[in-house]
Formats: structure tokens, sequence, C-alpha cells
């Protein structure tokens, strides 16, 4: 891993409106001044030959000298509690499950008493005396691990009982009475700095005097969705954990029975610590800066410079609570990009970089900078998937210039910099917009739409919570006009709290396009217990939304739509005026074509209305395209009955609402890449451009 960035930082949330204040996180590699200047973010594509990174200065409005110096992040779950007083003879009891190929980590740090447990076996250390049981910890196995301690002998006991097969080894060893502590760790050690952290789950923390009177035991199963650990021993030792490990999993008796923590917490009395979580970088604030009341909403960033290095902290303002409002408005898909918040695909090679360098793109890359934890698509150490996402960190892919891909067709932009192509396009076509992001319709609900006509989406908004979906339900069923601009929407249910804004959850549940799998037991959300996966599996598939979802995927690479029939008859003579080839998108600056990458098509099965036309369908998939896993019964066989390669393919449809209501989607991810041709002319930029002037009429 290489050093961290220069000069970076995170802010306090993605939006605020005007009169609202943003707080900002700096870090430099070495202390000294910096500055700090206001932007607009109009393209952030750095192809040549694209619109090119494209920004308005606007440090008239703000821009600031500060000094800064380096904050540390610190990972790592653990959970800290005060020390339990404790004389005389004493046993320490834990159960712990790991499958993680490490070396010793600690499992408890008591003062004087450091319990640790790894692949070669299990070690305390009393008062400074190393005690090893050199009996191999079976992987995926729960474990009984025991320290007990006899002053009247200064003998030891060190035990490990394999729950498996009840398999049980010990050893005994002198040790000298280890001094009495004043906080108590779970899942590392040393309070004063936590390091040395375990991956695994525990559960069930007992001390006993002697081998009967309990004078401490933590029950992981209460309060699962906060980050209190409840002692229900005689001294009320409560603690919390730290950096948010995951809880309702299932535990060392976990009978099967119950799918469901909140139905059975017993079940679930264990937490999965991991030495990678973040919750929070916690870092110092290091400026602040009030929005004006009279800018404009839109997309800005602070741009961040020292003498080593630049960065930019992207940031969204929302409109004036009171107006006005333009008719349109954007909707960020900022859950999204919290989902692949570094996202390390191990794709940044010599040509990746020389492409990096040679465009003047971002150079941050989350395979090279492990400092601020990884996304949602990758695995912690015992390879279990990352399930919480935080955005109080640097988040290195989510800025101006980051390229996703070395793309041999195009720019290879996903996420914010890709949807800055949909911006710059509506920039050149004097479109006037407001900007909402995910985040602020899930706290609003669906009142923060009601003063537009029209809302768009980005290339890829697939992440939502049950408010995110239901506010978009209700705007579309009471006249509102939407346009889903991508593919792969509105597919995994995720999970927030008000009360840890800042973190979003999902569990990777029963089927669809995964990059790690969910445990068997482990589907609910310890958030809000709520099943997480698939929206498709709630009985929500985007089609009922949005009229098409998630049915093709490949490289990334696109191919072209061929308009249907209906798109030639007088109804929508409006929607295609100025088209007059029957090829859509043959071009672009996402993997060459504007029906690419993870392509969405309709199914009246999943719930896409009966009035909705199609207009125009992919053809010619890549080679590399496949059929997504929640359509096939078999090899063979497909939920609705069609060929599977019948399904890799993305739709143009439309269809009207009661109400005056009326839904627009493109079924694919790199559309409003197609959006610039030498310019931003051709049939996509048409086709949108009449849509969205009618819709906002």
């Amino acid at each position: 891993m290489s050093p961290e960035p220069p000069i970076t930082g995170y802010l306090d949330r993605f939006s605020h409106r005007p009169g609202e204040k943003f707080t900002a996180h700096i870090s430099l590699t070495t202390p000294g001044a910096y500055d700090v200047r206001l932007i607009r973010v109009i393209s952030g594509d750095p192809n040549p030959a694209g619109p090119g990174l494209k920004f308005e200065d606007l440090s008239h409005i703000f821009a600031a000298r500060h000094t800064g110096t380096h904050q540390p992040t610190a990972l790592g779950s653990y959970a800290i509690a005060p020390a339990p007083q404790r004389s005389g003879a004493f046993t320490w009891s834990i159960l712990l499950y790991t499958a993680a190929e490490r070396p010793l980590r600690a499992v408890l740090d008591d003062g004087g008493l450091i319990l640790r447990a790894g692949t070669a076996g299990a070690q305390a250390v009393c008062a400074g005396v190393a005690i090893d049981l050199a009996t191999r910890l079976r992987p995926r196995t729960w474990h009984l691990l025991a320290f007990s301690h006899d002053p009247a002998s200064n003998n030891a006991i060190l035990a490990l009982h394999r729950l498996e097969d009840g398999a049980t080894f010990s050893t005994t060893a002198p040790c000298p009475p280890p001094a009495q502590g004043t906080q108590l760790l779970f899942a590392a050690e040393n309070p004063a700095g936590p390091t040395n952290h375990f991956t695994g789950k525990l559960e069930a923390p007992t001390l006993t005097r002697g081998n009967a009177e309990i004078l401490a035991a933590w029950d992981f199963a209460q309060d699962t969705d906060g980050d209190a650990i409840i002692d229900t021993g005689p001294q009320n030792l409560h603690g919390r954990v730290i950096n948010m490990p995951t809880r309702g999993v299932v535990g060392a008796h976990w009978s099967g029975a119950e799918h469901n923590w909140k139905h059975a917490p017993k079940d679930y009395a264990a937490i999965h610590f991991h030495d990678d979580d973040l919750d929070d970088c916690r870092w110092s604030p290091s400026f602040s800066w009030t929005v004006p009341t009279d800018l404009p909403s839109g997309a800005y960033a602070l741009e961040l410079t020292c003498p080593q290095g630049r960065d930019y902290l992207p940031l969204y303002i929302l409109p004036n609570r009171a107006g006005p409002f333009r008719r349109l408005a954007y909707l960020a898909a900022t859950f999204t990009y919290q989902a692949y918040a570094n996202h390390m695909r191990g794709n940044a090679d010599a040509a990746y970089k020389a492409r990096a360098a040679a465009w003047g793109a971002a150079q941050a890359h989350p395979d090279d900078i492990a400092a601020y934890a990884h996304s949602t698509y990758n695995r912690h150490a015992d390879d279990t998937g990352v399930s919480f996402s935080t955005r109080r960190r640097p988040i290195l892919t989510m800025r101006p210039g980051f390229l996703t891909f070395d793309d041999a067709r195009g720019s290879g932009l996903r996420h914010y910099p890709a949807d800055t192509h949909l911006l710059a396009w509506l920039e050149a076509k004097a479109i006037d917009y407001d900007i909402i992001t995910d985040e602020d319709l899930d706290d609003e609900g669906a009142d923060i739409l009601k003063p537009y006509a029209c809302i768009i989406t980005g290339s890829h908004p697939e992440y939502h919570t049950p408010g995110t979906l239901d506010a978009l339900h209700t705007y579309t069923r009471t006249g509102g006009k939407f346009c889903y601009l991508g593919g792969n929407g509105f597919y995994w249910r995720i999970a927030r709290s008000h009360a840890r804004p800042h973190l979003i959850e999902l569990r990777r549940a029963e089927g669809g396009i995964r990059a790690w799998a969910a445990e068997p037991g482990e589907y609910h959300h310890q958030t809000d217990a709520g099943l997480g996966g698939l929206w498709r599996r709630n009985r929500r598939p985007p089609q009922m939304l949005a009229g098409v979802g998630f049915s093709g995927q490949g490289k990334f690479e696109g191919t072209h739509y061929r308009r249907t029939p209906a798109s030639y008859t007088p109804d929508f003579a409006w929607m295609f005026a100025g088209i007059t080839e029957p090829i859509i998108g043959d071009y672009g600056l996402s993997g060459g074509g504007a029906a690419g990458f993870e392509l969405d098509r309709a199914d009246p099965q999943l719930g896409t209305p009966e009035n909705t036309v199609i207009l125009a369908i992919s053809e010619d998939p890549p080679a590399s395209f496949v059929t997504v896993p929640e359509e096939l019964l078999s090899h063979l066989s497909t939920v609705t009955g069609e060929a599977p390669d019948a399904l890799k393919r993305g739709e143009i449809v439309y269809f009207e609402l009661p109400g005056g209501g009326a839904v627009f989607a493109v079924g694919s991810i790199t559309f409003c890449g197609s959006l610039w041709r030498c310019g931003f002319e051709g049939p996509v930029s048409q086709l949108l451009e009449n849509v969205i002037r009618r819709f906002v009429a």
C-alpha cells in the first residue's frame, strides 16, 4: 500500500441548504499551510475526447488559507467497558469463532491479563508471562476459551473447548496475579490506543469468582441495533462498541429455527469484529463554511491544495426551503456512491495509472490506499463481506476525474464522475435544475419532491431504503414525471438509522449479482431488523417503480438500441422529433455504447405497468454479457420462460400513470455516457432533451 494522499478530507455530510454550515475535516501527510476554494462542478470526465474536467471558479464566494496537520485513522472494531473488580481465584471465559488465517490477535484485555487466539492456538499473557496452548483453532468453528487463576498456588490454566465435537485442550503454568485494570477491551488490546484487533465473532464474555459466582457477564444479544454492550452481572459494567462491528449475527447456539435476530435474540448473541471496520474517522474539525443564502442549488466542491498535491471534497447545495424552485430536480445517488466508496478492484495496474496521469485524472486509488477502509464490495480478512459504509471518511472514488476502468472504448467512469456526464449535458442545453440527494430524500420523504414537475436520476441509483422508494412511488403516483436514466437501479435494500445517519448497512442475501453472500441466518439488518438483499426479494422489484429492472450484465462495454415500431407512431412523435435513424447510441464515453455494462428490461410479472410502451431494445450484446442469476431457474429455464440469452437486453420504456404522472426509463448504466458525440449532440442527446423539455413544460 502506498502512503496516504498529500491532502484529503471529508465533510460533515454531502449536502446542505443555503444558510447551513459545512464542517470540513482535513488531513495532510506533511503538516503546513493549504488553500481551499469553492468551485462548481460541471464535468468530472478527464477524457480529452469528451467534455474534459470543467469547473467554475467561485473563489469570490469562498476561499481561505488554513494550516493543517496529519490526522490518522484508527481502523478496527472493538468493545470497551469498565474493568470488573476481581480478587481471589477467578475465571474468564469467552466464546469465539474465526475463519481468518491470522496470527494471534487479542480477544480480551483486562489490565494485566490478555487473551489471544489465532490459527496456531491460544495464548494468555498473565502479568507479563506468556502461556501458550499450541492447539490449532478449527476455522469456522465455535470454541470456548477459558483462563483461570488461583492466587493460592500462583498457577493459571488456559483451556480451549471445541463445541463442535467436545474436544478440550488445556495447559497449566505458574503465573503471578495479573494487575487489576480500569478498562476492559474485547477484540483488541491496549485501551490507551487499541491495537492487535481480532477478526471473528465473540460471545458471552463472563468473569466468575472461583467457579460459580458471576462477577460480570456481557449479553451481546441486547441492544443489537445500538452500540451498547450490556453487563448482566452485579457490577453493571455496561460498555459500548467502537467502529461498528457487525451484530445480528448467528451465535454459538443458533438453532436455525429463526432467521430474524429480533425474534430470537439468544440465537444471535454474538458480535462479529473486524480489524478494518470503520464507522467514523473521528478527525478534528479543520474549518467550516456557511452556504450563502443566495447560492443556487447545484453540484459544487471544495478544492484543497497544498505544495504536495490537490484533492476535491464534493458537495451539493439544495434550494432554500421556501424556494424558489426549478421545474427539474436531479436526484444524486449518494447512497450508491457510499456503497461503492473506496472500492478496491485490483485493476489499478501500470496501464491504468499511465492513462490517469496522461489525462490529469485523480491519482489516489483504493487499490493502493487502505487507510480509509474499503467498500461494501470488498471483504474483511476472514472473507466475510463489508456490510457497513460510512461517509465520515475520505472517499477516493467520489472525486471528479476518478477512473474506475481503463476503458478501451471510452472514459471508464462510474458513479459520481459518470453522473457528471448528465450534469454537463444539462449545462450545455441550458436546462435549469435543482439537486437533492438520496439522504435528503430519506430524511424528508415525498414532501421534498413536491415542488418539481420532473425528477431525474443518474446512471446507477442502485441502493435504496424503504423511505426513498416510498417517496418516489408517492411522487409518480401523484402527478410527478420521473426519468430513470441508468441501469441496475433500485436493486439492493439498505438500512440506516437517524441516530447514525452517516452509516448505511446492507446484507447481500439470497440471490442477485453479488460481490459476497451473507451467511445463512444473517439476512436481516442489525439497524432495523428488516430483510436485506434485493428489493425484488422484498416484493418491490424495480419494475414496479421504473418499469424496467436488472436483467443482464457484462464487462464495461456497450452496444446500441434499435427503435421498435411503437416509437414511430404519432403518440411518440414528440419524443423522437429530430431523430431519423433507427439506431440509438452506437457510440459513447462509457464502454462505447448507450446500452452497456448493466441492462434493465420490462417484465409485467415483476410489476411493469400494463400500459408500458417499449420504444427501443438493445441488440447484439457483447460476448461478456450474462443473464443475472435471479432470473434463472436452471441453466436452461428462466422465471419468465424466455431463453436465458434473450434476457441480456436493455429496453427504453415509457408509461403514464393516473393523476398525470409518467415514467421514462432507459434501462442501461452507460446511457448518459452517450449524451456526448463530438459534443452534446446525436440521437441520445436529442431523445433525452425532447423528454425532459416535455416533462418540465
